[in-house]
């Protein structure tokens, strides 16, 4: 029997897609640039860079955030001293942290694994105080169970290590956890391989189209089948 849903953060229980954009919108402006689409892709892009290489714990979170400035600002044309860059990433910061919302389902979602008598908990690759702070933000807190990061479990998504670490902390066998997000290769795959069941949370119809356990919702969740 199924006990417990795993559940990703960004992109399946808070928007960060949206609330990236509109922090790029709020924030670029502010330092002379024009928001476009393609800024937009290019700072996504040069985020992930950087974030994996704090996934990989190369680097530290306040570090990843200053390469990727480092790296963007000079592409956009702006100049700046080394010294104020976390300044500077500050006023990117408060616009995206303003921006953060909860997606709409949550609620009923969250409402029908308890009603299903199930636990729930959250496995983010995200830091230990941004994520306790994203979901502070967005009425989150003490609503979704343990939140596990890959400060906790010492892994990061995909790498099956930080699912059993977040499980064996949870108290909960893996095969009795149901893996929930947005990201086919980090929350489906990889959960599998480390013995979990897992659906993808497949918000924009975008696939991969031939996985058998794919939800456009959050209020989809098979929770009495269990896969």
């Amino acid at each position: 029997m199924l006990r417990g849903v795993l559940l990703d953060l960004d992109n399946t229980l808070v928007d960060q897609e949206a609330a990236t954009a509109d922090a790029l919108r709020g924030w670029l402006p502010a330092i002379g640039v024009r928001f476009s689409p393609e800024l937009l892709s290019l700072w996504d892009e040069i985020q992930e860079r950087h974030m994996e290489a704090w996934r990989a714990r190369t680097v530290t979170f306040g570090e990843q955030r200053r390469r990727r400035l480092r790296e963007f600002l000079p592409l956009i044309g702006i100049g700046y001293a080394e010294e104020d860059l976390d300044e500077i990433f500050g006023g990117y910061l408060a616009a995206y942290e303003s921006a953060w919302r909860a997606f709409p389902d949550v609620d009923a979602a969250l409402a029908a694994i308890a009603a299903a008598g199930l636990s729930v908990a959250v496995l983010t690759n995200g830091s230990v105080e941004q994520q306790h702070h994203k979901l502070a933000r967005t009425g989150l807190t003490g609503r979704v169970g343990p939140v596990f990061t890959v400060e906790d479990v010492g892994a990061a998504k995909p790498d099956p290590a930080a699912f059993l670490g977040a499980c064996a902390r949870w108290g909960l066998s893996p095969e009795l956890v149901l893996s929930v997000g947005d990201r086919h290769d980090l929350d489906v795959l990889a959960a599998r391989a480390a013995g979990l069941r897992a659906v993808h949370l497949d918000r924009r119809d975008e696939g991969p189209h031939d996985e058998p356990h794919r939800i456009r919702s959050l209020t989809e969740l098979p929770l009495s089948s269990g896969l």
